[in-house]
């Protein structure tokens, strides 16, 4: 039962951190762009935030990911 539950709450991680970083990014990447059709002059300040934003982001991703693989591991 026991590991039952860690499977799950392992498989939950997963797909709640891949679902809100899929939409976050969509999110983040569609108001760049939307800023630089705005100010054009501005993209390349907009794009540097945008990649560190991304970034950020994508580790958050790594770090449920590796909440995940450490509930496995105690399986």
């Amino acid at each position: 039962m026991e590991k039952g539950i860690i499977a799950l709450a392992a498989a939950l991680v997963l797909a709640v951190i891949g679902t809100a970083t899929a939409i976050s990014q969509g999110r983040t990447a569609s108001k760049a762009m939307d800023s630089i059709a705005r100010q054009p002059e501005a993209a390349g300040d907009i794009r540097g935030a945008l990649v560190i934003s991304l970034a950020l982001m994508e580790a958050l991703t790594i770090y449920g990911m590796l909440v995940a693989f450490m509930l496995v591991g105690k399986i």
